[in-house]
């Protein structure tokens, strides 16, 4: 043992090393324990700092966990919302004690995974044995290189970015895949908190992409077109309504389907009136489809006794009961 230590410490630098108060009794032990300040409440330094904690250590946690889930050999959920609340619980304990936030690790979790735990008393017997660690042999512990802990973590890093997953989310599309990468450029460039951040707003913006595009279909059947509304008809929407309707031949019957609509906006409504008021000038028939019975859209009062236009009202037919 003297000889390992000789050794390591000629070829690397205290500082390069793990390093752990070493103590020999439980007066010492009590020593390091540190209690709070309670006048640094008022500093808003102190608050900055916190949310910023919370708000990383709340990331890992989620992200880890959904990790763990796809590795887990049972294919179990985590409840993430009892999992933040007893993250929280431990931070208030640990920094009550003096000690450093608390959080979910994906090298801890995924290391008890590949030993074979299957239940939390995994979890507790690891953290155990660490604290068990840490009063006993601290002076071995000491002689672990910093490196080799940074090569765990890039090793197990490495076996979580398979090039599996990244064939995965391509596959799904782009709308998949450009988020995926984009986060972890992000997260690799800037820290944790903006790279989650910059993935968020990417993924934001193709959900909304997506939601603009399925909210309108449009279907041609010879001189018959088909126009459906779909879900919330957002003023964002009127631009492609506009242009799809303006493309519409003369002499055509066009269908605009409001049954499955939710929301059509004014600025929808206007651009859709705007196209009855001279489709009977090129010999467009319009017919107008809704639900009976169902509270009707601003689009049908404006709608009504248009010169040209037919509003159909659709039976929904019940849901036979056994």
């Amino acid at each position: 043992m003297e000889q390992l230590l000789t050794t390591t410490r000629v070829f690397l630098r205290p500082e390069q090393l793990v390093q752990l108060p070493i103590v020999s009794n439980t007066s010492e032990l009590v020593g390091l324990l540190t209690f709070p300040n309670l006048s640094a409440l008022t500093n808003p330094v102190v608050w900055t700092t916190a949310i910023t904690l919370a708000l990383v250590a709340s990331l890992e946690t989620l992200l880890s966990i959904e990790a763990v889930d796809k590795i887990d050999p049972l294919k179990r959920v985590t409840p993430t919302d009892r999992e933040l609340k007893a993250q929280g619980v431990g931070n208030m304990l640990s920094g009550l004690l003096g000690g450093l936030p608390v959080t979910s690790v994906i090298v801890r979790s995924s290391a008890n995974v590949n030993a074979g735990g299957r239940t939390r008393l995994s979890a507790v017997l690891h953290g155990t044995m660490m604290l068990v660690c840490v009063l006993l042999i601290p002076g071995i512990l000491n002689l672990i290189p910093k490196a080799a802990l940074a090569a765990i973590l890039i090793y197990t890093g490495y076996k979580l970015a398979k090039i599996s997953l990244f064939k995965e989310f391509y596959a799904r599309g782009w709308d998949q895949f450009i988020p995926f990468v984009v986060t972890i450029l992000a997260i690799l460039l800037l820290d944790l908190l903006k790279g989650v951040a910059v993935g968020v707003l990417v993924g934001l913006y193709y959900v909304v992409r997506s939601n603009f595009r399925s909210a309108i279909l449009h279907v041609q059947s010879g001189p018959h077109h088909l126009l459906r509304l779909r879900k919330e008809v957002s003023f964002l929407n009127k631009p492609l309504i506009k242009s799809t309707l303006e493309k519409i031949p003369d002499s055509a019957y066009v269908i605009i389907d409001a049954t499955r609509a939710d929301l059509i906006d004014q600025d929808v409504v206007d651009a859709i009136e705007d196209f009855t008021s001279h489709a009977h000038l090129r010999g467009i028939e319009v017919e107008v489809q809704h639900i009976a019975g169902k509270p009707a859209h601003k689009l049908l009062d404006r709608l009504q006794n248009k010169r040209g236009v037919v509003i159909t009202a659709k039976e929904v037919k019940p849901i036979p009961t056994h």
